[in-house]
């Protein structure tokens, strides 16, 4: 009897897309682009639910094309880390003309969701993924600045969100943008502190001074305060029709102190345990923001 072996392909398949479009950052990104539409709509009676839909499955196919092409530019350097050596272009599993196939296709998909809803959630779209391609990815090997010039696209998906949801860019978006960007730098930089050998291996360059030390730690402070400082900007009444109350904004600000308290920690420890659970709480810090700023929004 000859096994049924298309189940394990098909997982395999399944497995090998998670990868390589990197799920679960994905997820998270497409978590902020929905949480900027619903801080961007102007009522719960004119939310759509397609909008979202097509919000989350364009932004999802966005992200995966960047994780893609940038799987497929890395591929060498991916097979020389631990953390990456598995990755399906860096094994073999996958050659680099089927990963730009699922990169382009992703990226057309995504780019046709996205303009459906408008033209500028497009536009901004595609820049985030011009950027993480073109600009970020190579950099990475040639100076620490590569994490100033990720934080663009990364910064963008909150934005993108209130785009979606009202069709313009202004002093919402540019504040939701300012919040996300400045959230990348200790987030990046603890990421890159505990994994400062397996990056060196492929010549990445990841902290500000390129190394772990106090000038790397105390950036990573100064980042972490000017997060705070700019999450508490929609309760001053200067962010258009972003604004928080005074209740959530101490909430806010206690939840910055969280965070810049374990950034302190890593100024202190200089450990790569201290490091890890920086990087941990600022993926709680987001989110939690995200979600306050949400409840503030429909609740008050």
């Amino acid at each position: 009897m000859i096994p049924n072996t298309t189940p394990l392909s098909l997982k395999q398949l399944a497995g090998d897309f998670k990868e390589i479009t990197k799920a679960g950052l994905a997820i998270s990104v497409v978590f902020s682009s929905l949480a900027g539409y619903l801080l961007g709509v102007p009522s719960y009676q004119e939310l759509s639910v397609l909008s979202l839909l097509m919000l989350a499955v364009g932004g999802y196919c966005m992200v995966g094309a960047s994780n893609a092409f940038n799987q497929v530019i890395e591929k060498d350097l991916d097979a020389l880390m631990d953390r990456t050596k598995n990755r399906p272009v860096a094994s073999g599993r996958m050659s680099a003309n089927q990963a730009l196939f699922v990169a382009s296709l992703l990226t057309i998909i995504g780019l046709i969701l996205l303009y459906k809803i408008n033209p500028k959630s497009a536009m901004f779209g595609a820049i985030s993924i011009f950027l993480y391609t073109s600009v970020y990815t190579p950099l990475k090997t040639s100076t620490p600045l590569s994490v100033f010039v990720g934080a663009f696209p990364g910064a963008i998906p909150f934005m993108l969100g209130w785009v979606a949801a009202t069709g313009s860019f202004g002093i919402e978006a540019g504040t939701l943008f300012l919040i996300q960007f400045f959230w990348q730098f200790p987030h990046f930089w603890a990421i890159g502190w505990f994994l400062f050998e397996d990056y060196e291996k492929a010549g990445f360059y990841m902290l500000p001074s390129g190394k772990k030390d106090t000038s790397t730690a105390l950036q990573t402070i100064l980042y972490t305060v000017w997060l705070l400082i700019a999450s508490l900007l929609p309760a001053l009444g200067l962010t258009g029709q972003l604004f928080i109350t005074p209740i959530t904004a101490v909430v806010v600000f206690l939840l910055g102190i969280w965070m810049l308290y374990f950034a302190i920690q890593l100024y202190k420890k200089r450990t790569a345990k201290s490091a890890r659970t920086l990087m941990l709480v600022s993926v709680s810090y987001i989110t939690l923001l995200q979600l306050l700023y949400i409840a503030d929004k429909f609740l008050r």
